[in-house]
């Protein structure tokens, strides 16, 4: 039996003001968002709220140790709402704060201990990428496992996404297409994933067009072209959230995870380098069904023809974020098939959602040619 859900209320306001107004953030909330958000948006705004700024706690995208040094700092506090104004690393790192329980938190990513909701959990995205805002998972980079790993809880949902096309006004150019280029991952991935539905696919393709036509824009006129669609990319990107969080990601993700933990690779960034050749395996193994039904849209959207497809979108992608091969990371050769067994023993989870099955060896094989830049 396949089923759907969109489990948050989701707002769409389009000012900070709008926000404050309505949902009133302040004495006896636990507010995370970064130094940098809340000079540019929310100075002054918060007052008697507890405000988390999860850099403080370590660098490069979170870990256990980061959310375990959180917990500890509010040791004895009590808190009523739970806030997370941010991209969408900020958002999984809160979702674990509306649990009753958080640490140690290997062992809750492990599910040794149930996780319980305890607080309303209010998201509100800065990025047009994660779609976290609208998804049961947070994903964290476990130091003790040396992977990145996502806990999958219906006790992570939030009770609303508030989507502000305000918070996206003078994203860098590379932050704003790393989160962008992952939402149109989210949406490739769900779509021909054998968890979708009738439903989940609407959204799936509803967020590839906007994308895609934005992405068209900002190639033919420049960045300009994006502020003019932020709430376009920003609902886009809670389309993508919608549908994978309905049929889940795969390959791409699970590929991703071993080079942003090892690398420190922003994740939008490291799902761009494994896209292309992933979905070059797919094909090479079987092109049929919704991976063909995927090329067509694909190829009406960019009017081209199918074979020209997957090309033309991957040129249109490198204009947004320039893609690199895996060495430009750090990432020596004999990396690889370490890499290899993380995915296929950590990533279960990711991979059985996967177009057609990929063997060990075909897993290597994509980190191989990604490594050469091919």
């Amino acid at each position: 039996m396949k089923t759907f859900q969109i489990a948050p209320e989701i707002c769409l306001l389009h000012t900070v003001d709008e926000f404050l107004a309505a949902f009133t953030p302040g004495e006896g909330d636990l507010v995370f968002a970064s130094s940098g958000t809340q000079k540019r948006a929310f100075a002054g705004k918060l007052a008697g709220a507890t405000v988390i700024d999860y850099r403080a706690y370590g660098s490069g995208e979170p870990t256990d140790l980061m959310v375990e040094g959180i917990v500890a700092s509010l040791a004895g506090r009590e808190y009523r709402r739970v806030f997370a104004i941010g991209g969408g690393t900020i958002l999984d790192v809160a979702k674990l704060f509306a649990l009753e329980r958080v640490a140690p938190v290997t062992d809750l990513f492990q599910k040794k201990f149930p996780a319980v909701k305890k607080h309303p959990l209010i998201l509100v995205p800065t990025t047009c990428g994660t779609g976290s805002e609208v998804t049961n998972i947070s994903i964290l980079e476990l130091t003790k496992l040396h992977t990145k790993m996502g806990l999958a809880d219906a006790a992570l949902y939030a009770d609303q996404a508030v989507l502000v096309p305000e918070l996206l006004k003078g994203l860098p150019d590379r932050v704003f297409g790393a989160s962008a280029i992952d939402a149109l991952i989210h949406s490739v991935e769900s779509y021909t994933s054998p968890k979708a539905t009738a439903f989940s696919r609407l959204f799936s393709f509803k967020a590839m067009d906007i994308l895609i036509e934005g992405f068209l824009a900002i190639a033919r006129e420049g960045s300009a072209a994006r502020e003019e669609r932020l709430e376009g990319f920003l609902r886009a990107s809670t389309y993508a959230g919608i549908a994978f969080g309905n049929a889940g990601c795969a390959a791409v993700h699970a590929l991703s995870y071993p080079l942003g933990a090892a690398r420190h690779v922003p994740h939008g960034e490291a799902n761009a380098v494994m896209f292309a050749a992933v979905y070059d395996a797919y094909r090479a193994k079987r092109y049929d069904g919704r991976l063909q039904k995927l090329t067509w849209h694909i190829a009406n959207l960019l009017s081209c023809q199918e074979q020209e497809a997957f090309p033309r979108l991957m040129a249109l992608l490198d204009k947004i974020l320039p893609k690199k091969p895996l060495a430009a990371y750090g990432v020596k050769e004999s990396d690889l098939a370490a890499y290899t067994d993380i995915v296929m023993t950590q990533q279960g989870r990711l991979m059985a959602n996967n177009y057609v099955p990929l063997t060990r060896d075909e897993v290597l094989a994509i980190y191989e040619k990604l490594y050469r830049g091919a």
